[in-house]
């Protein structure tokens, strides 16, 4: 895809992309597809899925106590279980509030580890990322934010994701489905949405102004992005998943990048 060569005009020292299909076709990739990038909050979505992966094996329910009193494992991924933004510490109760929250994720993280009896950085490996074959993929850390992979394994969840062999489909339906809809929050870099639509993991585009995706995504679009510079949406309606990772943090030249690429990608697409 020519479009995916844009990411050459990008003021980053590396940068990789590529786009797939649900059937796993690979329509394009650019860039080092084995480079091995810090993914920082696309972690999340690899986290989310374990969790999932967890639910369905009965090792935990979604509607289960964890984290703050009230919260559930659902709040812990739907960022509404009342925790701050990077510190164990509850400032709303749960489910009042759309507090996009690093804590929520490694209480989650802990959560399944004590539940499963498996650390959760090797629950992940054995649920999702050997059978996924993401060799280069590790969590060394948080599952918020402590992952590692590449553009060549991140397709491979993608192409999962668009067509689901782990999971039920309509568990992965429901993740990119809005819980506790109508809530308002801060998307970070982007600020203040009314409503601040999430699903179980998945950050959803819906009618968002400014956001990190493109002009002619659809409202359906759903995924993540990180503070290390790295994206990964998928958009039901154009019928693909994109990823791009660089090695430069997140600020003002990837909202200005980010989004006529995505547009682009879209247009070929099309």
């Amino acid at each position: 895809m020519e479009s995916l060569r844009i990411i050459d005009t990008w003021p980053v020292t590396t940068a990789a992309a590529a786009v797939v299909r649900a059937d796993g076709t690979v329509l394009g990739t650019h860039g080092p597809a084995d480079h091995r990038f810090p993914l920082a909050s696309v972690t999340k979505p690899l986290a989310a899925y374990a969790a999932l992966v967890a639910y369905e094996e009965g090792a935990v329910e979604l509607d289960e106590p964890a984290g703050p009193e009230g919260s559930t494992v659902r709040h812990l991924l739907a960022h509404t279980s009342g925790l701050a933004f990077d510190e164990h510490r509850v400032t709303a109760p749960p489910g009042n509030r759309r507090l996009y929250s690093n804590a929520g994720f490694e209480v989650l993280g802990d959560h399944i580890a004590k539940a499963s009896g498996i650390p959760f950085a090797e629950y992940l490996r054995q649920a999702v990322l050997e059978p996924l074959e993401m060799a280069s993929t590790t969590l060394d850390g948080s599952p918020a934010r402590d992952g590692v992979s590449t553009v060549a394994d991140l397709v491979r969840f993608a192409a999962e994701v668009q067509a689901p062999r782990l999971l039920d489909p309509r568990t992965v339906l429901e993740a990119q489905t809005v819980v506790h809809p109508g809530l308002k929050g801060v998307l970070p870099g982007y600020g203040h949405q009314s409503p601040n639509d999430w699903g179980l993991g998945f950050e959803i585009r819906d009618s968002k102004s400014p956001h990190w995706t493109g002009n002619a995504s659809s409202p359906a679009t759903f995924g993540h992005f990180g503070q290390s510079g790295t994206f990964l949406w998928i958009d039901p309606v154009a019928g693909a998943a994109c990823v791009a990772l660089t090695d430069r943090a997140f600020g003002p030249w990837a909202a200005e990048a980010w989004t006529p690429f995505t547009d682009a990608v879209l247009a070929e697409l099309s």
